[in-house]
């Protein structure tokens, strides 16, 4: 089955109250430190089985369950929210991949740094909520290196290696709804 054949053309919002848009770092060499952005928008569209997306994250919005590790997240050492309030995807094609997956191409931007990525998409599904809205559902990761994107601080461990992963996951589970346009 095909994920852009099986949605309807239009327009859709990512309901924000309903999806999240986080993160997983190895932290210490040995254990995960996991967050999320707690600010954010997005839309996409379908038509004539293609598609686009677009996310826009307010990078001081970083949670990760501990206030002193948000606060360092914001500063200059990692996202420099006072300079470089948004974090954005914007794709540039969407493919299927087989059985309700697809890939997301497009290109990240973090602080004043532009990189494409590549995002795995599964299409978990659709149901419609009490108030009549058409929700579709995706769930999708991609893993960066965020010294590309110019988020290079760390400190060396005694026991050797460094505090914080280069390599960080991408977490993306999206609950879309289909806008209504009136008929003529």
């Amino acid at each position: 089955m095909s994920v852009l054949t099986v949605l309807p053309a239009g327009t859709f919002n990512i309901d924000p109250s309903h999806s999240r848009v986080g993160f997983s770092v190895r932290h210490a060499m040995v254990t995960k430190v996991r967050g999320s952005f707690t600010e954010f928008a997005g839309s996409g569209t379908v038509e004539n089985g293609a598609g686009s997306l677009q996310i826009d994250i307010t990078a001081s919005s970083v949670s990760t369950a501990s206030p002193d590790r948000d606060g360092h997240l914001q500063s200059p050492d990692f996202f420099d929210v006072a300079n470089f309030p948004k974090l954005t995807f914007v794709s540039t094609s969407i493919k299927d991949a087989g059985a309700e997956k697809v890939i997301v191409e497009g290109n990240l931007t973090i602080k004043d740094v532009t990189k494409p990525i590549s995002i795995d998409f599964e299409y978990t599904g659709t149901a419609t909520d009490p108030f009549g809205n058409a929700r579709f559902g995706f769930e999708g990761s991609s893993e960066i290196n965020r010294k590309d994107f110019g988020l290079t601080w760390n400190a060396a461990l005694e026991t050797g290696g460094l505090l914080v992963s280069e390599n960080v996951k991408l977490e993306f589970e999206i609950s879309a709804i289909a806008l209504v346009t009136a008929q003529a």
